[in-house]
């Protein structure tokens, strides 16, 4: 026997809608209008002192802060957009918040988690920092209370009616799970160790686009590393192209200044830019030639002067390391002897 085919029924309303509830989706109607970004809030374990303390600030901020019903938000939705997507009706689920803003969500989302509310220890948070409880007067009169200090390891004593601690000592370790005696304990100290934050679900832009809480998450440090790559890899491209702009035409022109003094000095063309620098190599390849020749010919009573090359290098500019770098090259060059080509090349220099 065929299966018969399954219709999913669709629920039509077909009373009008109470007037409140009019009055408020005609609200958030003129609210998407105005404001650009909705931040939807979970308020799921979330203390109502922490909201307000958002809220107020918010305020500040230029959003509007609402509660308001799943159902109806989804109402004013549709009826502004035409339709909603299943991603938007996912969001909307539980108790949440709404958070009207025309801030960039990015920087709305960083200012939030930036931003948290300090709060009491409650059992089972996990402990940001070591949770002291300072030495001093706890202003606290003896009784059954003096038993958790005794579990939690706090010296204390009694002093003119009240618990004094006697140093300061350490409740929970970072990391660690604060437990009810703890929590207590900090409470009565009113040490306050908690961050607690708003919790994002999304953020919905102009009413169709979603951006979940990962993705509002930037890496400000990595971004920055990019940008400055891409400056650098764009600076060097325009270089090489010598495209003419403020920023690369003054390093264009000192690069086409430094190749062409490079050519000029390598074609040996007598300019008085590039005279001192011929001047340095000739003297520098014929003291070259020359310690070499000496050994061979102490009949031609040659001497290696070192000071030519110091003076050469001063001459040209070259840095002391330069300087003694070359010094270790004619080294080398003295014990492994020189080719054909460099003794032709000295007497070239110096004879013309």
């Amino acid at each position: 026997m065929a299966s018969q085919p399954v219709f999913k029924r669709t629920y039509v309303r077909t009373k009008p809608y109470p007037e409140k509830k009019v009055r408020i989706i005609n609200e958030l109607k003129e609210l998407f209008s105005n404001y650009r970004t909705l931040f939807v809030i979970d308020l799921h374990e979330t203390s109502n002192r922490v909201i307000q303390e958002y809220r107020f600030w918010l305020r500040r901020k230029g959003a509007r802060v609402i509660k308001a019903k799943n159902t109806l938000v989804l109402i004013a939705l549709r009826q502004l957009m035409g339709s909603v997507s299943e991603n938007i009706e996912k969001i909307f689920t539980g108790e949440n918040l709404l958070i009207f803003t025309n801030e960039n969500p990015f920087e709305l989302a960083r200012w939030i988690w930036n931003n948290g509310v300090r709060r009491e220890a409650r059992p089972g948070d996990v402990a940001p920092f070591d949770l002291v409880a300072p030495a001093g007067n706890t202003n606290m009169s003896p009784g059954p209370i003096m038993s958790k200090f005794g579990k939690l390891k706090i010296p204390i004593k009694v002093q003119d009616g009240k618990i004094w601690i006697v140093k300061d000592t350490v409740v929970v370790k970072k990391g660690d799970k604060i437990n009810e005696d703890a929590a207590e304990i900090l409470k009565k100290l009113n040490v306050k160790p908690i961050f607690e934050t708003l919790k994002i679900k999304a953020a919905i832009l102009d009413g169709k686009y979603v951006v979940v809480a990962d993705e509002l998450r930037l890496d400000t440090k990595a971004y920055r590393a990019m940008f400055e790559d891409a400056v650098r890899y764009a600076f060097n491209l325009a270089i090489n192209a010598a495209y003419p702009t403020p920023e690369v035409i003054r390093v264009t022109i000192a690069k086409a200044y430094m190749e062409a003094l490079n050519l000029a000095v390598n074609a040996k063309y007598v300019t008085p830019e590039t005279i001192k620098y011929i001047l340095s190599r000739a003297v520098l390849e014929a003291n070259a030639l020359a310690s070499v020749i000496a050994p061979k010919a102490p009949q031609l009573n040659l001497q290696v002067v070192q000071q030519v090359q110091q003076q050469a290098a001063t001459t040209t500019g070259t840095t002391k390391a330069e300087a003694k770098a070359e010094e270790k090259k004619e080294e080398e060059e003295k014990k492994e002897g020189p080719s054909e080509e460099e003794i032709a090349a000295g007497f070239s220099s110096l004879f013309g």
